[in-house]
């Protein structure tokens, strides 16, 4: 075994220099990519070196990319996806393409509040991005025109500053104060995506339901998570997350293990969900 140096540091890794990927070539006779996690990036030692050498993929690649045709590419129907995170401008590209291959789409944490604001709700002092009201609108037309449900929260845990153990409060979607800030999903929301677990043979997770990293407000993706769980680990569900926020959320909920399969990818696994070509997927399958 032979271990060369992080080959970013070289300027022809990223370039995907044809001399450097050649360089690389006359140290072997196969190449074998285990790096899902780099496999969006056109480099030379991902793609370029994929072209010069019998190519084959690793055991970790081969099921990250079992797992996420499971998921998303031949499902086992109906599929239920759960998208959180703080902003829709970072998740364009995926809620677009997943509300036309979803039966139902649940939405949370801050990205939630901008198709809230859409419908006309206040939100008061949460994170919110205003200027996307129209992108959400569209985004929800497409969902109803694709046949996918769109779960938006249907209630809404709020405090007024983002501190361990702050004064929180359950609110209807009408009641939420100037100064609050929504921080969770409510309960009948939990309670509907449950339900929503319950009636699906997939799940396809990205991005938790709330500020899970400032307790009380894990409450949500806790639950949710350990839910997933629980149906993954009976045979009841093909559970299937991916993306940083999204590992270490499930980490926290102490249920990673039990889910179907967990990818280690963050960039490579969000690119998937959006449709994208993987580069350094694409040099192997040629």
């Amino acid at each position: 075994v032979l271990l060369l140096e992080n080959v970013r540091f070289h300027p022809g890794e990223e370039k995907n220099a044809a001399d450097f990927a050649q360089a690389l070539a006359a140290n072997g006779d196969l190449y074998v990519n285990d790096a899902f996690s780099a496999a969006h990036r056109a480099h030379a030692s991902t793609e370029g070196l994929a072209r010069l050498l019998p190519a084959y993929a690793g055991e970790q690649m081969r099921r990250e990319l079992d797992a996420l045709n499971a998921a998303l590419g031949a499902p086992k129907r109906p599929v239920l996806g759960v998208v959180g995170g703080s902003k829709v401008s970072t998740k364009l590209d995926l809620l677009n393409n997943l509300v036309g291959r979803l039966d139902a789409l649940a939405i949370g944490g801050g990205m939630a509040n901008t198709f809230l604001a859409a419908k006309g709700v206040d939100v008061g002092g949460s994170l919110c991005e205003h200027d996307l009201g129209d992108t959400a609108r569209q985004i929800m037309a497409a969902a109803e025109k694709a046949g996918c449900e769109l779960l938006l929260p249907l209630d809404v845990v709020v405090a007024t500053e983002v501190a361990p153990g702050a004064d929180s409060h359950v609110r209807a979607l009408d009641a939420v104060g100037a100064e609050e800030k929504i921080l969770d999903a409510g309960p009948k929301t939990l309670a509907r995506l449950i339900a929503a677990m319950d009636a699906s043979a997939t799940l396809i997770w990205n991005g938790p339901l709330g500020v899970f990293e400032v307790p009380p407000f894990d409450k949500a993706t806790v639950a949710a998570a350990k839910h997933a769980a629980g149906l993954a680990k009976s045979g009841g569900l093909v559970a299937v997350a991916g993306g940083g926020d999204t590992v270490a959320a499930l980490n926290a909920a102490g249920c990673a293990e039990d889910f179907t399969f967990v990818s280690t990818a963050g960039g490579a696994f969000l690119e998937w969900m959006e449709g994208k070509t993987l580069p350094g997927v694409a040099a192997l399958s040629q």
